[in-house]
């Protein structure tokens, strides 16, 4: 049997990408990311949350505020439980040494060994350069999202054409194998 995984950005990817958000109120859904995952699940893709969240490591919130926004997108989303296999939440602020903060390959690399998936049917679907460099350095695939950050004028990967870009979610997981 195949193992698929799916690797997901949380900020612009799932939810709309508000500037260190800590407060479980503030989260918001991007619209087509439950049904994206569903998709992605009835594919048969595992699905990992791999976010970078520097305002732990500044000191703006804890990893516990990070955890209760991700029980709400959760909530939201509204799928049965558990929604992610496993999740990395990389607290690293930029100028600190990248442990597992994207484009770190760190958790994806573990990931993949952890629970046996096939690196070949493994994607990466985020909304920013890191997103796409964490895939390309673990040696999976990557796909773009409008959703976010993304800006076909100045992603090399993207512009290049290498990396496919869907407006949303649910269609990027509507491409997948």
């Amino acid at each position: 049997m195949t193992r698929k995984g799916l690797f997901l950005d949380r900020d612009g990817t799932l939810i709309v990408d508000q500037v260190y958000l800590a407060d479980p109120a503030g989260v918001i859904l991007i619209p087509g990311a439950a049904e994206g995952l569903e998709r992605a699940r009835a594919l048969g893709y595992q699905l990992f949350l791999f976010t970078n969240q520097s305002g732990i490591g500044r000191g703006y919130y804890t990893r516990e505020a990070a955890l209760r926004v991700n029980a709400r997108m959760e909530e939201l989303l509204g799928l049965p439980g558990p929604v992610f296999a496993d999740t990395c939440i990389a607290p690293e602020t930029p100028d600190q040494p990248a442990v597992y903060r994207k484009p770190s390959p760190r958790f994806i690399l573990e990931t993949i060994a952890r629970h046996g998936l096939d690196p070949s049917q493994c994607w990466m679907i985020g909304d920013s350069e890191a997103d796409l460099g964490a895939a390309q350095a673990a040696g999976i695939r990557a796909a773009a999202v409008r959703t976010g950050k993304v800006d076909p004028d100045t992603f090399a990967a993207v512009s290049s054409g290498s990396v496919p870009v869907f407006d949303t979610l649910a269609a990027a997981v509507a491409a997948l194998p």
